[in-house]
């Protein structure tokens, strides 16, 4: 008799226990290292005010918008490391590209804006892919529609659609959309 009404009252204490927002601790996470990163310091004060402030930033963020309610999970995080890993190969992939552009004897592109089909449907995901193809020097998006976006490219090495996806947003795209939706 008593076991059941203990396990009556912890059934009771834990419907009352308030959940985090989901998403809560995978944004709190991702904007706690980019403060660290920005700051460049480990020291004390850096590391608790980062805390906090990213705390509350994340929050706020997934008080008013569902869109950063992303749920971490050990696929997620897997790809979400993995997406970073492939982002800064690319990232150090072009701006050898750029290196040689600009030490070249001749400067020899072929400038030009072509269409990439994008799978992303998630607009977090969408963004992300976005501002990860702006950042790689050498390629900025330029529009985005429902289904597409159009990129300025330095160096047009197709016109192709299906092939100009695979040559921008293919290393971004599998790891973005398993984090994203």
């Amino acid at each position: 008799m008593k076991a059941s009404a203990m396990s009556e009252d912890q059934g009771k204490m834990r419907r009352h226990v308030p959940e985090l927002p989901r998403g809560l601790v995978f944004l709190w996470v991702l904007l706690f290292v980019l403060w660290l990163v920005i700051n460049a310091s480990v020291e004390l004060p850096v590391v608790a005010s980062g805390a906090l402030v990213s705390l509350v930033l994340s929050w706020i963020f997934l008080r008013r918008s569902p869109v950063w309610r992303i749920e971490m999970t050990p696929r997620t995080a897997f790809h979400f490391l993995a997406y970073t890993v492939v982002f800064f190969a690319e990232m150090v992939k072009a701006n050898v590209e750029m290196i040689r552009y600009v030490y070249a004897p001749r400067i020899d592109i072929r400038p030009g804006i072509v269409k990439i089909n994008v799978r992303l449907r998630s607009p977090i995901g969408r963004l992300a892919l976005a501002n990860s193809i702006a950042l790689t020097p050498g390629s900025l998006v330029m529009d985005v529609t429902e289904d597409a976006m159009f990129i300025h490219w330095l160096d047009v090495k197709t016109t192709d659609s299906e092939k100009a996806t695979e040559m921008i947003a293919g290393p971004f795209e599998k790891h973005l959309g398993a984090v994203f939706g």
